[in-house]
């Protein structure tokens, strides 16, 4: 029996996963805050209290994301490599991986063995990630989770004529000052992030099929505007914030066998 524990410390929210072999045991998520080698030791004491288990027991440990300065790590392996390799797990026949994040946005190609074939990442913009739908629920007086389902009740999406979310929070409260329901705003505001995806996407080159993860995907929002935008239906696994630190404690569990058959 063996222990592997994947990490992944995003701008946003921290996900850990233990797998006892290849069996996902516990899972859990945390804000991330300011101190991430902090963000990463509270989640790893959850996952052992859950498990009941301690860190001797942990074969090998893999982490991601903004986790370079935890040092109880084996190995460090991208997110753009952990969140293909989960994606794979969950749906091997995948070959476009949408992934939006808090922070930024990315479109990744895998082959059949969920390797990276090629990716493209939005530029350091909260306009193109999740983070704007953040800054806009926040005016609107909206949870975060219920941007998705108000979103699908508009009439007449906004069209935002800003990509910058700064720009774009000024342009909300405007728009709530001319009356525009939340409901229009907020189907705006997705538009415009789904534009910016399908940018990537374009540039990247779309393969089928194609699925979602991180927060972003959760919402319903999103994922209906961008079918309709890319002509095609998109996969959606479940726990999509999850995805990424799944492979990596799945590249822990193969690190592991690998150096014990060298």
């Amino acid at each position: 029996m063996a222990w592997y524990m994947g990490i992944d410390i995003g701008s946003k929210t921290s996900k850990g996963i233990l797998l006892k072999d290849r069996e996902v045991i516990v899972k859990h998520l945390l804000i991330s805050g300011v101190n991430y080698r902090l963000s990463a030791g509270l989640l790893t004491n959850f996952l052992l209290d859950q498990a009941g288990i301690s860190e001797k027991d942990i074969t090998s440990t893999v982490t991601t994301g903004n986790a370079e300065t935890v040092v109880f790590s084996d190995e460090y392996i991208t997110d753009i490599r952990c969140c293909a390799r989960g994606m794979h797990q969950v749906f091997p026949q995948v070959r476009t991986v949408i992934d939006i994040q808090g922070q930024n946005s990315q479109v990744i190609l895998t082959n059949s063995e969920g390797q990276v074939k090629n990716f493209v990442i939005s530029e350091k913009c909260a306009g193109g990630s999740g983070r704007f739908l953040d800054i806009v629920a926040n005016v609107l007086r909206v949870r975060i989770e219920d941007v998705g389902e108000l979103s699908l009740k508009s009439k007449n999406p906004v069209i935002f004529t800003t990509g910058c979310a700064v720009f774009g929070e000024s342009e909300a409260i405007s728009r709530v000052a001319e009356g525009i329901s939340k409901e229009d705003i907020l189907a705006g505001v997705l538009k415009a992030l789904a534009e910016k995806i399908s940018a990537l996407v374009n540039r990247v080159g779309l393969e089928e099929p194609c699925a979602v993860s991180g927060g972003g995907a959760l919402n319903t929002g999103i994922i209906s505007i961008l079918e309709e935008k890319l002509n095609l239906s998109i996969l959606v696994p479940p726990d999509p914030q999850f995805i990424t630190a799944l492979g990596a404690a799945i590249f822990a569990g193969e690190k592991s066998i690998n150096e014990a058959s060298s």
